[in-house]
């Protein structure tokens, strides 16, 4: 097998995975799951989840059994730049594990809900790192993504897993404007998506005046 054909699959893996994790999102599949089996829809998202890690494993292996050849080192000072930034993202990463609800993230928090009864929207928040940008999480594993040294398999998968976070976060906000119309809308106008940007963030009272708007 040549290089270049373990790059292609490396990449088609990467692009399955995507599209797989896109899929059993979506709220047609998890609907069609709850009615075919409604005692079990509450298991949904930690099932999900676990599929999600089990899945991840495929690439993770090509990418180590097939690294392909080295790209570039940081030289010098900029070494330490880029992993200052990878460790400040991992930092960002675990300061905000403490405003989610993890238990529900994870699907644990799920398991408690009765039986055929459909979980009430939870209310729109902003916590900080949201006043900056929409999807912290994503920035934080860009950041740490493309501040590392490449090989050609890191840099296909950090090109395929970036574009898959660009569209997934459109997927995903398509449900939170469903969900919070217009409140939402605003907040997509004066936050960026994936990228934080000087110019555009809200203050304490702006975040406070959307959340207002999307209670009424």
């Amino acid at each position: 097998m040549t290089p270049e054909t373990q790059l292609v699959i490396l990449a088609a893996s990467w692009m399955i995975y995507g599209a797989l994790h896109s899929l059993l999102a979506a709220d047609r599949i998890k609907q069609l799951v709850s009615n075919a089996f409604p005692a079990g829809h509450r298991a949904y998202r930690l099932i999900y989840n676990l599929l999600a890690g089990i899945l991840l494993l495929i690439p993770l292996w090509l990418m180590a059994r097939y690294p392909g050849d080295p790209l570039w080192h940081w030289p010098g000072p900029l070494r330490w730049f880029m992993d200052g930034a990878a460790i400040a993202a991992i930092a960002g990463f675990a300061f905000s594990l403490r405003m989610y609800d993890n238990a529900e993230f994870l699907g644990l928090g799920q398991l408690s809900c009765p039986a055929g009864e459909i979980r009430k929207i939870p209310p729109m928040s902003i916590s900080t790192p949201h006043r900056f940008v929409r999807h912290p999480w994503y920035f934080y594993g860009l950041v740490i993504l493309w501040t590392r040294e490449m090989n050609a398999a890191l840099l296909i998968s950090a090109i395929v897993i970036t574009l898959y976070l660009v569209i997934g976060s459109r997927l995903e906000e398509r449900k939170l404007v469903r969900c919070y119309g217009e409140a939402y809308r605003a907040y997509q106008r004066q936050v960026p998506a994936l990228i934080p940007l000087p110019w555009r963030f809200l203050t304490r009272s702006q975040a406070d005046a959307i959340l207002k708007l999307a209670n009424q």
